[in-house]
């Protein structure tokens, strides 16, 4: 696919008056919501990935900052050369649709391979998943909880193939909790409304004062937040809850990630 630095007539830009890339305004019309790349001529692969509408896959040639992708375009302007602008689908029906593909196309690369700071648009959610966390999560049968449960959602920390420690971290802290924590034995961190394993609660904490593994270098020590440390359930526990559906606990509009049950 060629790059975007066609000459041609009148020409919107973004940028700077030096800038090399422009694209001419009816090609901005045609292009409707589109999906692009930033290909590193070096190695004929792509280090960025984006979607926009008219002009926005130029935008980032005259990025300033100290982020992975302006280094690399700095990396390149040193070498004499120039990134290479491709268009990977374009005439988009909706932004939508370019968000889903944007997002597809970084979880097939890869945030190792490119210099995109995140995963796309609800990856998490909707994004690359091995089949049997998708079967598990489509299938998955709501449970009566008849323990003292704290129930936690780990919405933002949460990631497919995460490690046990990874997931443990991810749910013992930290979080903003009364009185009635103490009632709480278990921990069930959930994911789009499912169980993703069960921790058995050994005491709690003021956050950020006990030592994290898999979270160094996140400022943990929050006033009025709590943690705990903990333990892996014992077998027959975690086969009750694990990739049970818990959807009838969380109320419609539920703000706060924590709910109690039976405590």
């Amino acid at each position: 696919m060629r790059g975007l630095d066609t000459p041609g007539p009148p020409r919107e830009r973004t940028g700077t008056a030096s800038q090399e890339f422009s694209i001419p305004r009816e090609v901005c019309r045609q292009l409707g919501h589109y999906v692009y790349l930033y290909v590193d001529p070096r190695s004929g692969c792509p280090f960025y990935v984006g979607k926009g509408r008219g002009a926005r896959v130029t935008s980032h040639l005259t990025a300033e900052g100290e982020s992975r992708k302006v280094r690399v375009l700095r990396e390149l302007r040193e070498a004499g050369l120039q990134p290479r602008l491709e268009i990977l689908a374009h005439q988009l029906p909706s932004e939508e649709t370019a968000l889903r593909i944007e997002a597809a196309v970084i979880d097939l690369c890869g945030l190792g391979g490119l210099t995109n700071q995140v995963r796309g648009w609800r990856s998490v959610q909707l994004g690359r998943i091995p089949l049997t966390d998708l079967i598990a999560y489509y299938a998955a049968k709501p449970v009566i909880v008849t323990d003292p449960v704290i129930l936690i959602r780990i919405n933002r920390l949460y990631r497919h193939g995460m490690t046990e420690e990874e997931l443990y971290e991810a749910t013992r802290g930290v979080w903003k909790l009364g009185d009635r924590r103490q009632g709480a034995k278990y921990a069930l961190p959930v994911f789009e409304a499912v169980v993703r394993d069960v921790f058995e609660i050994q005491a709690w904490h003021r956050a950020g004062t006990t030592t994290y593994k898999s979270r160094q270098g996140e400022n943990l020590s929050r006033e009025g937040r709590w943690e705990f440390p903990g333990r892996r359930a014992e077998g027959s526990i975690r086969a009750r809850y694990i990739g049970r559906s818990v959807a009838s606990y969380l109320k419609p509009g539920l703000q706060s990630p924590v709910v109690y049950v039976g405590c």
